[in-house]
Order: C-alpha cells, then structure tokens, then sequence
C-alpha cells in the first residue's frame, strides 16, 4: 500500500524549500504524528516553532519522512534571535537586527537570499531542538516516553527510537559548482574556504582552513629538512641549528594561526556571537530537578557519582588500555630482533625486505587499537553521564589524546632513550607515517566512497519503483541521502592532524624529511577530506566557530614536550657527549639550560604575538564601544520616559 501523506488532512502552508528532513520509525503512530506536525507549525506564542513541514511518500514497509522549512521573516527572526553577525553598509560587522535589516550589505528586497542554506538549516535546527514540552507529561501514543515542562521534544523523541534521524539537504547545484572548485581538478591553488564555510558553515570551514594553513607552514619545514636529510645525517653541530628552527616554527606557526584564525572569524562574524547559555546535551539522564540558574527543570545528576565513575571505572580502563598499548608494543619489539637476527643468518634480498615488516605491521596494529578504543572512550564517557555537551567532549578529546599519544609514540620514545638506536628510530618512524597516511586515506575517504556509490545504485533502482504524486527529484535525493553515513565531527582530522604535528616535532632531530612527508600527506588529506564531505556524508548542520577550540591546547602541549625530546635527543648525540666526557653532570645540566631556554622563548614569542591583529582589535573595541553607548542612550530614554509619566504630586 503506497500513499503521498501530502493528501491527508494535514493544515499545511504554501510552497516552501524543503531545507530539513525528519525521518520517523515505520510504526510511528498517527496520533503521534499529528501532534509533532502541529507542534512544529503552531506559532511561537503557542509554544510551537512557528515552522512549515509536509510529508513525503511513504509506505507501510518504510519510515515516514518529512520535510521542513520556513517562510525569510521566519529565518530572518531566528537569525536576530541567535544573534548572527553580519557586515552592515559601513563595512563593520554587528549583530543582525530584522528592524534595521536594510542597513546591512547583500540585504535585497524581502532578504530572501540574505541567508545561506545552512545558516537556515542551523536556524531551522535551533529552533526545533528548542521546541519544548508545555503542559504533556508524554509524548502522544507512546505513555512510557516520559515528557515535563522544558524538555525538548526532538531530543525524547530521538532517545526513545520514535525519530529515526534529522539533516540537513544538499543544494545540489551549489554542491556542483563547489565540488568543481575544490577537487574535481587537480591545481596548485588555495581552497575555496569562504565557499566552503558558506556551504557547509564555520566548523567545517576552519578545519579546512587549518589544514590548508598547517600543510602551508610544514613547506619550510620540509624545504630545510632535505638538505639535512641527505647530507647531514651524522653533522649534529649543524643540525642543532635545524632543531632549533624547527621548535621556534612550531611555536610561531601557531601564535600566526591564531592571528589568522581571528581574522578569518571576524570576517565570518563568529568572532563576535554571544556564546549562549548551554542546555543539557541530549543523551544526559537523571533524577528531575530544577537548575538553580535557570529556574527550569532539567534532570540533575549526582557530581560525586559522575567523579566515582570516573575514577573508579574510567581512569583504571584507560591505564589498563595504556599497559596493554605497551605490551604490544613490547611483541613488535621481539618481532623486530628476530627479523635483524634472521637478516645476520641470511644476508638475502628477502631477509632485507623482510626487516621493514615488523614495522608495518605494528603502524596496522596501532591504528586498528586506536579504532578499537576510540569506540571503548566514547562509550565510557556517555557512561560518565555529563551534563554539558563541551564537558563530554572535553573529557572524551582528554581520554583519545591520552592514548593514542602513547600507543603512537611510546615505541619512538623507547627506541630513542632506552634503546639509543637513532638508525631503527628513523625506520620506525617512516613506516609509522607512511602506513598511518595509507590506511586512513584508504579507510576515511576511499573504501566509504567506493561502498556509497554502490548503494546509490540500488536506491535508485528502488526509488524508480514508487509511484508517487510528488517530485521525483527531491524524494531520489532525499532518499539517497538518508542512506548516507552521518558525518560525526572534525574530531577524528583534528586528531590526526595533532598526530602528523607529533611526528613532524617530536623528532626532527633524526628525521628531518618527516616534514615532507607530512606535506604529501596533508595534500592528499585536502582532496580526500574534500570528497568525503560532498559525495560520502549526508550534509552535517552547520555550527557557529570562532576557534579550533581544545586542539590549540593539544598542539601547544606537544610543541611542549617537543622542545623536551629534541634537547635531550642532541644531548645524547656522539659529539655532543664527547664534549663531556669527564662529567655527566655538566652534560645533564647544559642540556637543560639550553631546553629552559629554547622554552622561554616559545613563552616569549607566545607573549609578544598577539592573538589578535591590530586591525581587528580596534574593530571589536569600537563596537563594544557603541554597544556601551547605545545602553546608555537607551537607559536614559527609559529614565526620561519615567520622569515624564510620574505622578505631579508625587514629583
């Protein structure tokens, strides 16, 4: 039996650009569906969301799918509610105001293009995870999903399997024009990041933007390193001097980013948003309360419960994890032993090959370990129950930084200070870069790839079998793209990205092309990463960003700890310990002089580059300036109305 709910009696609105989808479970209720169509359409004075929606096609073998939309006054109010940012006539950036909406560049007639597509499916999102429970104590059809006043309804609808899924369409045409820009030809030229974040919104954008910034800043880097890596191997007088440099870049490389990514934000009116007020993250449970800022009930859960569980449970996991990451990496230690043994025996070109394979097979072993706990991190920290979604992921970046610190470079550590064998660290260290680069670029991009184009071929076949009254084209996209995998975040690039940092950093002393390497890898990670996000993943929404956030402190700590490796490193070089042969003790003490040295002037350059340009601090002074002035005006108005309608006897 095939239907097209767009006939059934449902108060529907005029012709709207679908912008989201929602997706019900097939055994959804009607009455069920009935109250969240009219929850979302009702008015905002009524509680709703004041928002348009019909359904699609549907039939009793599939789930029900609508799609969502609003009128340009709608988005428009919504975007002055968020508080938006955009570039008035006089070239400043200041926060939308729909009353003053003509005075701001690109506003045209009822501003129906003001806003890009993912700003309005941002708006359209915020407003329906906003969408709260009134007077219902559960949601209609379903008695055991519990609702009370103030919870989102999207978010208990989700958590009890009634909603399938929510996302974002793609502008197929806007999705064309990019994709030719970006990857779809090979060129050396700089990436489309202000098309890019005007596609797929700020997260997304500075990513790219960092990638693109960090594959620039490794250039030098891997410029310098070949010389050495060809003709200075054994000179490490001279190549003091190319450690030195390397740990200076580290830290000026990421005090420009920090200009540039200020810069960039301002543009993008990020900078400016007023952070709001953090709910609950979806997936939080507890007892029912009432927060004491807020006034509004919201489950609460016990913080000596939430540290009990984290002490007792996580923390003897993740040491557990860590022991069984050097085990590991003990067995590649005696695989290797047996291979260099078995090359002395046989001194055969096999026997030769076979010295890179313990290697190989240990850089597989790693990244299959960090998959493996990755999904174990994500689960204990659901477990830890926090409140905040940016405690959750602060905990959850703490606990995958953790470890794959230590399982990637807990075998370079033990071979450089245990072992004092710099030829084997070299080895280790190129297959570890080289096997890592491969694999994600096969695992992340390639085979998903492969894997979706394969079922957009059977959708499609299913898709041509229904016959359906609405337009074919939208219920084929709609249908493809709910069958594409979700993209979950920057998390798994990022931390890649500080992982390739590690390398390039932690070790340049005795591998000083690792930096080319990285190059090579990030151009790759560029196109790959780029095609993932237009033709792998559903569209993710979009989420204001005015930094990288906690990766700034990750790559900071490792520039850190960098300068500490390197300095010991050439301490324990041959012609620097022959300089102190009478006395370790000298030896000791110089090589810590010159790290506290070489770490005061990263504080120091840390210290005298500003985060922020000139240019752009005068700018954000001058609006806080009249936003100050624009209070006191307005204060003074309310003053001079009361003056006026106070009483004569009283006055």
């Amino acid at each position: 039996m095939k239907r097209d709910l767009g006939k059934e009696n449902y108060h529907l609105e005029p012709e709207f650009k679908p912008l989201v989808v929602i997706e019900l479970a097939k055994d959804v209720k009607e009455e069920t569906k009935k109250w969240l169509v009219k929850k979302i359409m009702d008015k905002k004075k009524d509680g709703g969301a004041q928002l348009l929606m019909k359904p699609l096609v549907i039939s009793e073998m599939e789930d029900t799918i609508y799609v969502v939309g609003a009128s340009t006054r709608r988005l428009l109010l919504g975007a002055e509610a968020i508080g938006f940012v955009k570039e008035s006539e006089d070239g400043n950036m200041r926060p939308f105001l729909y009353s003053n909406r003509t005075e701001y560049k690109n506003f045209m007639g009822d501003g129906e293009d003001f806003l890009s597509m993912a700003e309005c499916q941002y708006i359209i999102k915020h407003e329906l995870d906003n969408l709260r429970a009134q007077d219902e104590t559960n949601i209609p059809g379903y008695p055991q999903s519990k609702l009370y006043p103030g919870k989102s309804i999207i978010r208990r609808m989700q958590t009890s399997g009634i909603l399938i899924q929510l996302f974002p369409l793609h502008d197929k045409e806007e999705l064309k024009r990019l994709s030719f820009q970006w990857y779809r030809q090979i060129k050396f030229a700089y990436q489309p990041i202000d098309k890019i974040r005007h596609y797929f919104g700020d997260t997304i954008g500075l990513y790219f933007g960092f990638l693109e910034y960090f594959t620039l800043a490794l250039i030098p880097m891997a410029l310098i390193g070949i010389p050495y890596y060809f003709f200075a191997w054994e000179d490490y007088d001279k190549y003091v001097i190319f450690a030195t440099f390397n740990l200076v870049w580290s830290t000026i490389v990421l005090e420009v980013w920090k200009r540039y990514c200020s810069t960039m934000t301002y543009r993008w009116g990020t900078l400016l948003m007023k952070r709001e007020f953090e709910e609950p993250r979806p997936g939080f449970h507890g007892v029912l309360g009432v927060n004491p800022v807020t006034g509004k009930k919201e489950p609460t859960y016990s913080s000596l419960k939430r540290q009990l569980r984290i002490y007792l449970v996580s923390v003897p996991f993740v040491c557990l994890s860590l022991y069984a990451a050097i085990y590991v990496m003990m067995i590649y230690f005696d695989l290797e032993d047996w291979a260099i043994n078995y090359n002395h025996e046989q001194q055969s070109t096999f026997s030769s090959l076979l010295l890179f394979v313990p290697s190989i097979i240990y850089a597989i072993v790693i990244e299959i370990m960090n998959r493996i706990y990755r999904y174990a991190a994500e689960f204990l920290t659901k477990y830890e129950n926090h409140r905040l979604e940016s405690s959750h992921q602060n905990h959850l970046i703490l606990k995958v930084l953790v470890f794959n610190i230590v399982n990637c470079f807990a075998s370079l550590f033990y071979i450089a200070f245990v072992m004092c064998d710099l030829k084997l660290l070299r080895q280790s260290l190129a297959t570890l870069l080289i096997t890592s680069q491969i694999l994600n670029q096969f695992v992340e991009a390639l085979l998903p790839y492969w894997m979706q184009k394969r079922s957009n071929k059977q959708i499609k076949q299913k898709v041509k079998t229904l016959k359906v009254d609405t337009e074919f084209s939208l219920l084929e996209q709609i249908h493809l793209e709910k069958e594409m995998d979700t993209y979950l975040g920057t998390f798994d690039d990022y931390l890649e990205l500080f992982l390739l940092f590690g390398y390039v950093s932690l070790f340049s002393c005795v591998y000083p092309i690792a930096a080319l390497l990285a190059v090579l890898n990030n151009v790759t990670e560029l196109y790959s990463d780029a095609l993932k996000m237009c033709r792998v993943f559903k569209r993710p929404f979009a989420e204001p960003s005015s930094s990288i956030g906690v990766w700034m402190l990750a790559f900071e700590t490792m520039g850190i700890i960098a300068v500490v490796t390197n300095c010991t490193l050439l301490g324990m070089s041959p012609q620097v310990t022959s300089m102190f042969q009478d006395s370790k003790v000298d030896l000791f003490l110089t090589v810590a002089a010159i790290e506290h040295a070489l770490l005061a002037l990263k504080f120091i350059l840390a210290f005298v580059i500003p985060n922020k340009p000139y240019d752009i601090r005068i700018k954000l002074a001058r609006l806080e300036f009249e936003s100050m002035e624009a209070l006191k005006q307005k204060q003074q108005m309310k003053l001079s109305f009361d003056s006026l309608t106070e009483d004569p006897i009283d006055s």
